[in-house]
């Protein structure tokens, strides 16, 4: 079961619905029941033949084999605090990218460890920690008449799980997953995200 930790986002709705269209079943995570419930109901309607739940973030991070985190950066580490006992052993998607705004300019937000998903890993010395789908478009992936087209940068340093979540990423289709390393590059990954909205 795909988890999605903060999954009622734009990021979070859009990766949940590719995932339960690519057979996954899904579960989306939020502070508020409610809020879970009603973006889960969304993307079921949108996906009728597959299974979608909503719950708590911490029964989503308890239940679910594999998570993503789709919340803004300045929700991450109170999220992850908040869970980390659950997450120990699993595979963790983080698809955060830290920035700002100058009016209608994005900028790239310094982060001490350097990028979202180091500091991730920081926090989750138990979990497996993989970099991606920053620079995935969140209103393209919930369109599901758009087919998704482009390269998922994947960062990590685990292997097996590096590969497990490049899997993940060939579940939708003409998406193609490109090892990028360790999560020391993260931070350029991340800093990506920024430019693509500015153009």
């Amino acid at each position: 079961m795909i988890g999605f930790l903060g999954g009622t986002g734009p990021e979070g709705k859009g990766l949940a619905l590719r995932m339960s269209l690519s057979g996954q079943k899904v579960l989306i995570g939020s502070r508020s029941l409610d809020r879970a419930n009603e973006t889960a109901q969304l993307i079921q309607d949108m996906s009728p033949n597959c299974t979608v739940s909503g719950a708590l973030n911490k029964d989503v991070a308890l239940y679910a084999d594999v998570l993503f985190i789709t919340v803004p950066y300045e929700g991450q580490n109170s999220l992850l605090l908040e869970v980390h006992h659950q997450l120990i052993g699993k595979i963790v998607i983080n698809t955060v990218a830290p920035m700002t705004f100058s009016g209608k300019i994005a900028e790239p937000k310094s982060v001490n460890a350097g990028s979202a998903a180091k500091e991730a890993q920081e926090l989750l010395p138990g979990s497996y920690v993989v970099a991606a789908f920053q620079n995935t478009s969140a209103t393209d992936l919930l369109d599901k008449t758009i087919k998704m087209e482009g390269d998922v940068l994947v960062c990590s340093d685990h292997p097996a799980a590096k590969q497990s979540v490049m899997s993940l990423v060939e579940a939708i289709p003409n998406l193609r997953p490109v090892d990028s390393g360790t999560l020391e590059n993260a931070k350029c990954v991340e800093h990506i995200t920024p430019l693509l909205i500015n153009i």
